[in-house]
């Protein structure tokens, strides 16, 4: 098959929303489409038999709470879908920001009742930022909560974003009757039931047929009129090319737990959503169409199989095609590299694959040669942009707990902050390791991956510390500098890459530091010069 029309036919999305809106379930009912599972799995608390096939780690499972990124791919109407399910908890935030460089478009997840939260709108800034174009799916329908319009309402303040239905619900809660597409101007009732099979729907041509009424009762069927009607008036028509350029959102009803709706955002999306999209790389602006391969890695994965200790890096491919046992440069070290068992991905099931195309996601066995941000080629140099490591908000000293295990605890602290789970400074005084996150969950993760994963105790001790800040001068020998550098030595550390940070104790004191060395510069994210967020 030819290059154009593999690209064709992929779309690879990211789903994002705040903790409980729904996501994990909304994920596994897009795969029960694709027939990549047979039964769905909610995603509850550890009263659970059958987990989420997309939370595979052990302390997922216990938690009911994804925090590493999975990689799902399922094929559906000779489309090849590629999702990236995202920890939606704060905590995990950094590795969602990171899948989104990934990602070509984002579905956004509401909860009904909730409506608009807090980590919903840090992400759809993200999303716009980089006009991401982004679909919304309004969850839990079949629960009492907000109305229809209001949510709209609220989508387009808090978030900033132009919607415009593409579903409608009928009725909401105890009432809900079904839902109108107004894509394909069709109805479906909900039954309550959650099978893959309820795909009966009931096309109406007419709304002032009477053949509504007899369908969902004279009364529902007025008020949908007049619901349709409003929004016939007030929200602009679905247009593909806003849409695409990310200035219009399509809005979709439904309810993931009972599968309602989902087939309907689903054949919209697939319709609708874009193929792989060219990306930014330092040099130039890469189209997927190329011939020559180039991807890079988005995130890292150690211990995906706690049988073999193995390390994945996740590359995403942006151009040409990426095939098995062929070098390819590794631009950071400038030295080729074979993969003889790239996988492909359904949750913790891992395939091999001979030949991946740009929008796939492929997993290489990694010995410790790739970091985030990497970027394989077939030869040229090239630097993708924009991901970042953000100034972490929580800091600890880590302390080894056990003496006899000091190699084991170097290494597996080593390679969970190549994973991106955290951020390691290394005080210049005296050397002490601190460990900065973005969530304080984020801690008890990896004490816990330590001791499982790496078979090494560690214990932790409080910093004061207010903000981690990447320092930056024109001149390292200038007077200014090296003033800065003795006056301010016991904050001082060195991150994992060997750039100098600033551990800042309080807002004033970097206020009054800031004040002090105007020539120098204090940045809150790693990647200063062509970072987007």
């Amino acid at each position: 098959m030819s290059l154009q029309k593999e690209i064709n036919r992929r779309r690879t999305f990211g789903i994002v929303s705040h903790p409980d809106a729904g996501k994990t379930t909304l994920t596994e009912k897009l795969l029960l489409y694709g027939g990549a599972i047979q039964e769905a799995g909610a995603v509850k608390s550890n009263k659970i038999k059958k987990g989420a096939a997309s939370d595979f780690m052990e302390i997922e499972r216990q938690r009911g709470i994804s925090v590493a990124t999975s990689v799902l791919a399922f094929e559906y109407n000779d489309t090849k879908i590629n999702i990236l399910d995202t920890p939606g908890h704060k905590d995990f935030a950094e590795d969602t920001f990171r899948t989104l460089t990934a990602v070509d478009s984002v579905i956004v997840v509401v909860d009904v009742a909730k409506g608009v939260e807090e980590q919903t709108e840090k992400l759809v800034e993200v999303c716009r930022m980089r006009n991401i174009p982004m679909i919304v799916f309004i969850n839990k329908m079949d629960r009492e909560g907000k109305d229809a319009f209001d949510l709209l309402d609220e989508i387009e303040q808090k978030l900033q974003l132009t919607v415009t239905p593409l579903s409608f619900p009928i009725g909401m809660g105890y009432d809900l009757k079904g839902i109108y597409n107004l894509f394909e101007k069709n109805i479906r009732l909900f039954t309550g039931e959650s099978s893959k099979d309820i795909n009966k729907t009931t096309s109406v041509d007419d709304l002032n047929d009477t053949a509504l009424d007899n369908l969902i009762g004279a009364e529902s069927a007025q008020t949908l009129r007049e619901e349709l009607e409003m929004v016939e008036g007030i929200y602009p028509e679905f247009n593909e090319k806003d849409y695409l350029d990310g200035k219009l959102q399509p809005v979709f009803y439904g309810s993931a737990l009972h599968n309602f709706g989902v087939k309907e955002l689903l054949d919209a999306f697939i319709k609708i959503a874009p193929t792989p999209r060219p990306k930014n790389a330092e040099e130039r602006l890469v189209n997927p169409k190329e011939k020559d391969f180039s991807g890079f890695v988005f995130k890292i994965h150690a211990n995906m199989d706690p049988k073999h200790r193995d390390r994945l890096a996740f590359v995403k491919i942006v151009s040409g095609t990426f095939e098995r046992n062929k070098p390819y440069k590794h631009v950071r070290l400038d030295k080729n590299l074979k993969f003889s068992s790239p996988n492909a991905f359904f949750a913790e099931k891992k395939e091999i694959v001979d030949i991946s195309y740009p929008g796939d996601i492929v997993g290489l066995h990694d010995t410790g040669n790739f970091k985030i941000g990497d970027t394989l080629t077939s030869g040229e140099i090239l630097h993708y942009k924009g991901i970042p490591s953000f100034s972490p908000e929580h800091f600890r000293y880590i302390n080894n707990a056990d003496p006899m295990k000091a190699k084991q605890l170097a290494k597996g602290i080593d390679q969970l902050m190549d994973e991106g789970v955290a951020q390691l400074f290394t005080l210049e005084l005296n050397g002490r390791k601190v460990i900065g996150t973005v969530g304080a969950l984020q801690f008890e993760v990896i004490q816990y991956r330590l001791e499982h994963e790496y078979g090494a105790k560690c214990s932790y001790e409080n910093l004061n510390v207010h903000k981690a800040c990447w320092v930056d001068t024109k001149d390292w020998k200038s007077e200014e500098f090296l003033d800065f550098k003795r006056v301010k030595s016991k904050f001082l550390a060195k991150d994992k890459q060997g750039q100098l940070v600033f551990l800042a104790d309080s807002a004033f004191s970097l206020q009054m530091t800031q004040q002090k060395y105007p020539s120098i510069k204090f940045h809150f994210v790693s990647e200063f010069e062509s970072i987007a967020v």
